[in-house]
């Protein structure tokens, strides 16, 4: 089990080193009986709940996107490129820096946790300490880069 550590409001949760998550990949967490989705998007870092608030189907099989913006009639804008992930079963979008749905941003949002790089490490910060930690390496379906 990674090192865990309790800080003033959170525990400290070190998870594997840096180069064992690159750019495209995903893992997949286990807290307890929570599994949490860790994902490395152009070098950027993501932790979200492993079940799309809709109908709990797992996320981390969910495409990463941009959308279509806002925009005047007749007008076609395409932005968020690499910033939104969608749920594989109904197309669900949400942010992955926030987990903020497209359609509803304040009242459906996918969980999200604050995952760092520190140093050569991947580390995540809980509410609570765990009791056990396991990680599951993940291979992803071709749909879901």
């Amino acid at each position: 089990m990674s090192p865990v550590e309790k800080t003033h409001s959170q525990t400290r949760v070190v998870l594997f080193p840096y180069d064992q998550l690159k750019p495209g990949e995903r893992k997949l967490i286990k807290v307890d009986q929570l599994e949490i989705a860790i994902m490395n998007v152009d070098e950027n870092l993501y932790a979200f709940r492993n079940e799309c608030p809709h109908q709990g189907i797992p996320m981390i099989f969910g495409s990463i996107t941009g959308t279509m913006l806002t925009s005047n009639p007749q007008e076609y804008e395409y932005g968020l490129n690499n910033e939104i992930i969608t749920c594989p079963l109904h197309g669900w979008e949400f942010e992955l820096k926030t987990g903020k749905s497209l359609f509803s941003p304040n009242q459906v949002t996918l969980l999200t946790y604050d995952v760092r790089r520190e140093e050569r490490d991947i580390v995540l910060y809980l509410k609570r300490k765990p009791e056990n930690i396991s990680i599951i390496d993940f291979q992803c379906i071709p749909n879901c880069k």
